[in-house]
């Protein structure tokens, strides 16, 4: 493994921010996954510098800190690209066109897989379900949502993003951080975005509409009602004796 640091100025704050980190857990080694994520905000994947960065201050060996960097997909071995452009197979989105999708962009931007553009700006990846199957088929880029997509609207996408022109997303914040910024993010320090744009959008919220015109509800909820006006137990104290 390299013995490359970091420069004195990085190691330092990078300390201090894994300090701040580690405050927010009862035991210091619980603060190992989102370290990953800062040191990748640093290099952009977590690197050798990283691995060791990590052990050093949590009193971990580097083979100790590496099982965890390669069991998480969200940590990247190698460098990765500005962007991550990561399009949905799985089921839903699959049968809604993910597949194609995924054909398409991969064809136009000469990238399979987990690999990168020459540019560096984009690193394609076929990913797992978004949770977003309401939205299908779904593009993510840095994690942000772009629902609804076709081959065309993300082969657009891709290109706004090779071009440097900012993109919006269909949900959550307004415009999309780079890749390094997300990661330090999701090492648990605010950018500022998280009121940003719409959380759920109707598709998300159709269900809770009609059960609210409807009336509907959960059985445990019905009977607690029930026995509420003929005096009986509590809802809460039926269902929880029923499920018991």
């Amino acid at each position: 493994m390299s013995s490359e640091t970091f420069a004195p100025e990085a190691d330092a704050r990078l300390r201090a921010e894994a300090a701040e980190i580690i405050s927010r857990y009862p035991q210091a080694r619980s603060a190992l996954l989102p370290m990953l994520h800062l040191v990748q905000s640093e290099d952009g994947f977590v690197s050798p510098r990283g691995i060791t960065l990590c052990a050093d201050i949590l009193g971990l060996t580097r083979a100790e800190v590496s099982a965890v960097a390669t069991f998480y997909s969200q940590y990247k071995r190698h460098p990765n690209g500005e962007y991550t452009v990561g399009v949905c197979t799985n089921a839903l989105c699959a049968v809604m066109g993910g597949d194609i999708i995924f054909e398409k962009v991969s064809e136009h931007l000469g990238v399979g897989h987990d690999e990168t553009t020459v540019d560096g700006k984009i690193t394609l990846e076929q990913v797992e379900c978004n949770a977003a199957c309401d939205y299908a088929p779904v593009v993510m880029v840095n994690w942000e949502f772009f629902d609804n997509q076709t081959p065309a609207s993300t082969i657009a996408l891709v290109d706004q993003i090779t071009a440097g022109e900012p993109v919006q997303p269909t949900r959550g914040a307004s415009t999309v951080g780079t890749f390094k910024e997300i990661s330090h993010v999701l090492a648990g320090f605010e950018d500022g975005r998280a009121d940003e744009g719409v959380g759920a959008g109707d598709a998300t919220l159709l269900g809770l509409r009609l059960a609210r015109e409807n009336d509907w509800q959960a059985p445990g909820a019905r009977r607690g009602r029930r026995e509420d006006a003929d005096g009986g137990p509590a809802g809460d104290t039926a269902a929880a004796g029923e499920g018991a």
